[in-house]
C-alpha cells in the first residue's frame, strides 16, 4: 500500500493586526491579564470583505507553489473549518473553483479545533488506500466573525488565518504517517459551542439579540479537558508505537493557550525547546494553528527530513487527536 507523506505546506494570515493594546480600548482587560492567562500578544484579523475561502485559497496556492505542481493534479480538497463562507455550498467547492482544480472532489470537515488533525488522518487514508495520489488539506478560519468583542473572556483568544498541507504518495517507506489516535466525547458539547444558527436554534431576531451566534465557552472546563486529554492521547499513541518522548523531535500542538501547551509537554517529558509555541503572534486561529506552527518548526530548523513530529489537537465537542509523522522533506 502507498505511504502517505506531507510533501509541502503553505500558510497565509491577513495583514491587519489586533494587539492587546487595541483590546484594552475595546473591552475591560489588560495586556498583563491576557499574557498571563493565554500567552497572546497579537492576532491577525481579516478585513470585512475577506472570507474563509479567501484565506484558504492563498494558503493552498502557497503549498502548491512550494511543491511545484498545478492544482489540476489534486485528487481531493478537504477544507477544515468552523467558519465556512456559508452553510452550503461547502467552502471546498469555492476553493476548488478559485484554484482551477478541475477533476477533483472534496468537502468541508468540521470538528472544531481538531478539524485539521482529523483532516490529515482522512487524507492519509485516502492516499494509503491507493485511490488518491494527492490530497490538499486546508485549515482556515475567520474566527473574528464569531467572536463577541464585548466578552473579555473569549475575544482575546482568537485570530484569523489559514494553512495547507499537501498529502501524497511517498516512495520512502520510512517517511510519512506512522499512526494516529483520535477520540470524541460528546458529553462536553455544552462547554464550548456557538449556540444558534443550526437546526436546533435557527437564526431569529431573538437569537441575534441574545448574541447566540458567537462563541460561548466554559473556560475552566475546556482547560481541564484539554490538559488531561492532550497528554493522554499523546502518551498512549507513543506507547502503542513503542516510542518515548525522547524519540520526538518536535511536539506541534494546537495553539489554544500557552498554559495548556506547556502543561501537556511537561507531563509528556518533552523539553521546551522541542515544543512549538507561536500563539503569541497569532492567537488561536482554530484550524490554521497546526500548519502555522509546523511552518515555524520547519523554518527554524527544528523539524527536518527524517525527524519524528507529534501533532496533537483538541477542541469543542469534545474532540481530541494525535498523529505521528516521519517528516519527508
Amino acid at each position: 500500500m502507498p505511504k502517505a507523506i506531507i510533501s509541502a505546506l503553505g500558510c497565509y494570515v491577513p495583514p491587519r493586526l489586533l494587539t492587546n493594546a487595541d483590546l484594552e480600548r475595546m473591552v475591560e482587560t489588560s495586556n498583563e491579564w491576557i499574557l498571563e492567562r493565554t500567552g497572546i500578544v497579537e492576532r491577525h484579523i481579516a478585513e470585512p470583505d475577506v472570507a474563509t475561502s479567501d484565506l484558504a485559497v492563498e494558503a493552498a496556492k502557497a503549498a502548491l507553489a512550494r511543491r511545484g505542481v498545478p492544482a489540476t493534479e489534486l485528487d481531493a480538497i478537504l477544507v477544515c473549518t468552523v467558519t465556512p463562507d456559508m452553510m452550503f455550498p461547502s467552502t471546498a467547492c469555492l476553493v476548488q473553483h478559485r484554484l482551477g482544480a478541475k477533476g477533483t472532489w472534496g468537502f468541508d470537515l468540521i470538528a472544531a479545533c481538531s478539524s485539521f488533525g482529523y483532516g490529515l488522518t482522512v487524507a492519509a487514508h485516502l492516499v494509503a488506500g491507493g485511490t488518491h495520489h494527492r490530497v490538499m488539506v486546508i485549515g482556515a478560519d475567520t474566527m473574528s466573525r464569531i467572536v463577541d468583542y464585548t466578552d473579555r473572556a473569549t475575544c482575546v483568544l482568537f485570530g484569523d488565518g489559514a494553512g495547507a498541507m499537501l498529502v501524497e504518495r511517498g516512495d520512502d517507506e520510512s517517511s510519512g504517517l506512522i499512526d494516529f489516535l483520535n477520540d470524541i466525547d460528546g458529553s462536553g458539547a455544552e462547554a464550548l459551542k456557538m449556540p444558534a444558527g443550526g437546526s436546533r436554534l435557527p437564526a431569529s431576531a431573538e437569537t441575534v439579540q441574545k448574541r447566540q451566534h458567537f462563541i460561548c465557552q466554559d473556560g475552566q472546563a475546556v482547560f481541564k479537558y484539554a490538559v488531561r486529554r492532550l497528554y493522554e492521547v499523546s502518551r498512549d499513541l507513543l506507547a502503542r508505537n513503542k516510542l518515548t518522548a525522547r524519540d520526538v523531535a518536535v511536539l506541534i500542538p494546537h495553539q489554544a493557550n500557552r498554559r495548556i501547551i506547556t502543561a501537556t509537554a511537561d507531563r509528556l517529558g518533552i523539553d521546551p525547546e522541542r515544543v512549538i509555541i507561536n500563539i503569541s503572534r497569532y492567537g488561536n486561529t482554530t484550524n490554521a494553528t497546526i500548519p502555522l506552527a509546523t511552518e515555524e518548526a520547519v523554518q527554524s530548523g527544528k523539524l527536518k527530513k527524517g525527524d519524528l513530529a507529534l501533532i496533537a489537537v483538541v477542541g469543542a465537542g469534545y474532540t481530541v487527536g494525535a498523529s505521528l509523522w516521519r517528516w519527508a522533506y
